[in-house]
């Protein structure tokens, strides 16, 4: 039994909403977030770099102090509100390709530790303790974990009956995405959304595992410092937008790989001869059609790789990953690439990404040889996740990739 819960969400102003929301800090240039910040006084960057106002690049804790400084501005001004009541929030993203839909809400933190918040990703413990500290001293959370579940007729009623209301929100970005956000308070659907998830056995999580962990350890640190603690303070959840699995849109990243590891291409092409069938495609673009068959690009050529299955051996949930495969039988053993999160010779394009990308890096002469694969299913994701086994790094790129600052998450960690 999963528990999500409703919160009292701190938003814009709705009409600053669009002005305010804004992509992943990485997902920009530094020319967009200098010019981004020099027009928009309303960007959510501005709560994300702080040292801006002082012309002043700032880190570590320094930074995390100027961070909630920011932020508090932002509320002292009035840019954002803080709504009265409890609610969930449906967040609705149409572009030119995909159109997805699902609720904003708490997740629990004692879910996660008890597994049934499922993840199929390693973390880094650095990267959790940094994050839990940030979260500790800015005192709030604008990125929510993506989670998943089975597509749910009820909750589908819900989400059509909002949807016929007026939008909270509705505005247009300059990539051509249109975002609608519905405030749902009425205490019969916060009831009916409730009671579904609560018979859910377990939700996954699609992105946001660092997130969830930091959330986490947010929640551990808390509860040891609150000698009346009770279960129900914001520290005991972490915001999480739910997804059902119909709506995730999986993509798989390629590899790029900087050298042979002292191979001649001759050489390189025998030792893959014996895991994998060699279709020498030449310039003809080559993209996989099933499972285990693989692309490549070397020398100006594009090559099909098909697992001899009489030469592996399938096991577990994991060894029937391609990521796992092509690390296991290719980047190991014959590239040299142990540390695939960490090795600087090995690059990443996620599949919304051309082949063409691949291949104009490569003949720049930035990499030698390049792979790719088809997306991984959320029937793999899962079934990884349920045998408690993790994926290599990169395995998947999923989206909806969702705005900053729409709604935002405030801890009570004292």
């Amino acid at each position: 039994m999963t528990k999500i819960l409703p919160f009292r969400a701190v938003r814009p102003q709705r009409a600053k909403a669009g002005l305010v929301a804004t992509k992943s800090f990485e997902d920009y240039t530094e020319a967009e977030i200098r010019s981004i910040l020099q027009y928009n006084p309303y960007s959510f960057l501005h709560i994300l770099n702080p040292g801006y106002k002082f012309q002043h690049e700032i880190t570590g804790g320094q930074r995390f102090q100027m961070v909630k400084n920011r932020y508090l501005e932002f509320r002292e001004e009035n840019s954002f509100i803080k709504d009265e009541k409890p609610a969930y929030y449906l967040y609705k993203i149409v572009s030119r390709e995909t159109t997805c839909c699902g609720i904003i809400a708490a997740a629990s933190a004692e879910d996660y530790e008890n597994n049934l918040i499922k993840k199929h990703e390693d973390t880094i413990a650095r990267r959790e303790t940094l994050f839990k500290d940030y979260l500790k001293v800015v005192g709030f959370n604008t990125e929510p974990v993506l989670l998943t579940y089975p597509d749910n007729s009820k909750i589908n009623e819900v989400i059509d009956q909002v949807m016929q209301t007026r939008a909270e929100y509705e505005f247009a970005t300059v990539n051509r995405e249109i975002h609608y956000l519905w405030k749902i308070d009425q205490v019969d659907l916060l009831k009916q959304i409730q009671e579904e998830f609560e018979q859910m056995p377990h939700l996954y999580i699609a992105d946001g595992h660092h997130r969830s962990a930091s959330s986490y350890l947010l929640a551990q640190e808390s509860r040891k410092a609150n000698p009346n603690h009770t279960g129900k303070e914001p520290y005991n959840f972490f915001m999480s937008y739910l997804i059902s699995e119909s709506n995730l849109n999986i993509h798989e990243y390629s590899r790029l790989i900087t050298d042979l590891n002292g191979n001649t291409k001759e050489e390189f092409l025998i030792q893959l001869d014996e895991y994998f069938r060699i279709e020498n495609h030449g310039m003809e673009v080559y993209k996989p059609q099933q499972k285990h068959h693989f692309n490549m690009y070397l020398d100006g050529e594009f090559y099909s790789l098909y697992l001899r299955k009489t030469n592996y051996e399938f096991g577990d949930s994991l060894t029937k990953l391609d990521p796992y495969i092509l690390y296991k039988k290719v980047l190991q053993p014959i590239l040299g690439i142990e540390d695939l999160r960490n090795d600087k010779r090995i690059s990443y394009i996620h599949g919304k990404n051309d082949l063409i990308e691949l291949k104009t890096r490569i003949d720049k002469g930035e990499f030698a040889v390049g792979f790719g694969m088809l997306p991984l299913s959320i029937d793999e994701i899962k079934e990884t996740a349920d045998e408690g086994l993790t994926m290599p790094p990169k395995s998947t790129y999923i989206e909806p990739k969702l705005l900053n600052g729409l709604t935002i998450y405030e801890f009570e960690t004292n």
